[in-house]
């Protein structure tokens, strides 16, 4: 992979290192590791690149062959939330290695060489982080681990050893520390004993869901306090109250199993998502139209004018292909 002198400077151990702090953080990223390698191919089995939503990476896999394609198909695989295993060689070989069930990518850059690279994504678990000390918030933080998401129990009112599982609970509303994002639910469960200040700690994230458990009389005083210290309505909009499906007058445990099904329910459709991969490319990008591989023109090396434009190639017997007979690529 064509990488710069700052990706050139971090070795395999860093990648490791650098994925473990993202990991902590609940940052999405997807690892790309050669898996298997036929010389002259430039990248050796265990090199590994570490590469973000936005398209920009760190640490370095192999030749210029190889860079945008694998961002490229590492930013699809974190949207999909899927590994995918990409085979990048000759043209003659591409159908076989298809119908092994592997993505496969053009690389005839006066080389034999081939390459496979696995590429995962590594994408935060659900992440429920419940504010109160009840009966209820015990309950929801139980299913909330039953159910394999992670979650931070916050009590501000309380002790972290009175409650079931200790380990899990805060006693700050500082919620930055339990680095809250879009694939966080905040659900207050304080029974009116701070739920104005757990609303205002929430509304300071990027929450993807803040739900407060109360009734519909409490809940609208409460929105309506917070109108009064000039919480604008876009801000409280955000605000989920009553939280949970309606199931009528229950108990602790029933509204818990309400308020976990109503955010498995938004997850299944789309909300609480783990990662946002832009739309668009994190650079422009061209085919070679000599070979099709992908091509960076901000990159590139090898380039021609040809009828007023700047054709981009990957290699330069790809650019001597073109420049000996223009004519026979123009219409790719």
């Amino acid at each position: 992979m064509a990488a710069t002198a700052d990706q050139l400077a971090v070795t395999d151990v860093d990648v490791l290192a650098r994925a473990a702090e993202l990991a902590a953080a609940r940052q999405p990223f997807a690892i790309a590791t050669v898996v298997w390698r036929r010389p002259p191919a430039s990248g050796h089995v265990g090199s590994r690149v570490l590469i973000h939503p936005d398209g920009s990476a760190e640490g370095w896999l192999g030749g210029a062959c190889a860079g945008p394609t694998v961002v490229d198909e590492a930013r699809a695989a974190m949207q999909a939330g899927e590994p995918r295993l990409l085979f990048l060689g000759g043209t003659d070989e591409l159908v076989a290695r298809a119908q092994q069930g592997m993505v496969t990518v053009p690389m005839a850059c006066d080389s034999e060489g081939a390459l496979e690279v696995f590429v995962e994504p590594v994408l935060p678990s659900p992440h429920l982080v419940v504010i109160g000390r009840s009966p209820g918030a015990e309950a929801m933080a139980a299913i909330g681990l039953a159910v394999g998401w992670t979650v931070d129990v916050v009590d501000d009112g309380g002790r972290a050893d009175d409650h079931a599982r200790p380990e899990l609970v805060s006693t700050t509303l500082d919620l930055d520390a339990l680095h809250v994002g879009p694939a966080s639910a905040v659900v207050i469960a304080t029974q009116g004993h701070y739920d104005d200040l757990a609303v205002e700690a929430a509304l300071a994230t990027d929450a993807g869901y803040i739900g407060l458990v109360a009734s519909e009389k409490r809940a609208a005083s409460m929105l309506e306090m917070l109108r009064g210290r000039n919480i604008d309505e876009t801000a409280l909009s955000r605000v989920v109250a009553p939280a949970g499906l309606d199931l009528g007058p229950v108990g602790n445990a029933e509204i818990a199993v309400a308020v976990l099904a109503d955010l498995v329910r938004r997850r299944a459709h789309g909300q609480l998502s783990a990662v946002t991969v832009p739309s668009t490319p994190p650079a422009a990008r061209t085919l070679d139209p000599v070979c099709t591989m992908v091509v960076d023109p901000a990159a590139s090396k090898y380039r021609s004018d040809h009828a007023g434009a700047t054709v981009h190639f990957c290699a330069p017997g790809c650019k001597a292909a073109f420049d000996a007979e223009p004519s026979r690529y123009l219409d790719l």
